[in-house]
């Protein structure tokens, strides 16, 4: 059973499948728009010009709207290194600016100010500083300040002003519906898929598994991610689930309510959504994700950050 509105599954069902009649034709009628959208993306993208920030810079992105592991597989990348920075926009967070969440490990704010995906890094990255900024070259900026060795950029695609390492992940899923917005699912053509440097695909260069922390007898799940549906092969099918806007802000009070109403012992959920739930003191089973990164990606981006190094070295024989 699926509680509560769901008028956000339905933009999601028209942006990635179209199923019915009505959305099609929608679809169609908003082309004229697609294609002034299109448009301006390949004007924005063709009008700047990379400039070195004197840092490695490796972005991770997507064209898909919706999520496609980006977190996740960011952190499975950025564990391999010490000293590095994570610099994103920390949406939906109350503070403007440029914020240094944690730093080498040690958390300096919480959820409310930075983000909830920005203290998911925080919390899942020891040897990492997390950094959020509007305007990701004074995040990056920061995290030279902080003498970080290499940034990894969360959804820095479309920043294409920055010199960077350019990852874009292919999720298993994707739409149906081929078009741009607000026609169909991408935020870009899919054309812009040659001009990264890397191009994940899961299942073939990534790998996602799941465990669940402290499941118990009866659990209730409620999550606020993008495309919550793709939680569906991870979650036991007869379990009642609560589907919010992706970055919904929890109270207390309506988590206790569901626990009330369904007579769940613990409540099912993302770890994006339990650094939200933190200190609620509720009981929480939690859906943790990991990333399996094929080698040939690990050693290109390795090649990528270190590749200076080799080059400045001094009678280097091969």
């Amino acid at each position: 059973m699926v509680s509560n509105n769901l008028f956000f599954l339905k933009i999601e069902e028209y942006l990635y499948d179209s199923p019915y009649l009505w959305q099609k034709i929608l679809s169609w009628m908003l082309l004229p728009l697609t294609l002034i959208y299109c448009i301006i993306v390949v004007i924005q993208h063709k009008s700047k010009k990379p400039k070195d920030l004197g840092i490695k810079v490796v972005s991770i992105g997507n064209i898909v709207l919706g999520g496609t592991g980006k977190t996740p597989f960011t952190i499975a990348l950025a564990s391999g290194y010490h000293n590095s920075a994570i610099v994103l926009r920390g949406y939906k967070r109350e503070t403007e600016g440029v914020l240094v969440v944690s730093q080498n490990g040690t958390i300096l704010s919480n959820v409310k100010q930075a983000g909830d995906e920005a203290m998911e890094y925080a919390k899942a990255l020891f040897n990492s500083s997390v950094i959020v900024a509007e305007n990701r070259e004074e995040g990056i900026k920061k995290a030279k300040d902080l003498r970080c060795d290499v940034v990894f950029l969360d959804d820095g695609f479309r920043h294409n002003s920055i010199e960077k390492l350019d990852i874009l992940l292919k999720p298993n899923k994707t739409p149906k519906n081929k078009f741009c917005l607000p026609s169909g699912g991408y935020k870009a053509p899919l054309s812009f898929y040659k001009k990264a440097d890397i191009v994940a695909k899961e299942g073939v260069d990534f790998r996602r598994s799941v465990v669940t922390d402290n499941p118990t007898k009866k659990m209730v799940l409620v999550t606020a991610i993008a495309r919550p549906l793709r939680l569906k092969p991870y979650v036991p099918a007869d379990i009642e689930k609560f589907y919010y806007p992706d970055h919904h802000s929890y109270e207390k009070e309506e988590l206790v309510k569901i626990l009330m109403k369904t007579g769940a012992t613990s409540i099912l959920t993302t770890e994006k959504d339990a650094v939200k739930m933190a200190g609620m003191d509720l009981p929480l089973s939690i859906l943790r994700l990991k990333i399996t990164i094929d080698n040939e990606i690990v050693n290109t981006v390795k090649q990528y950050i270190e590749e200076d190094e080799i080059n400045e070295g001094e009678d280097v024989e091969w």
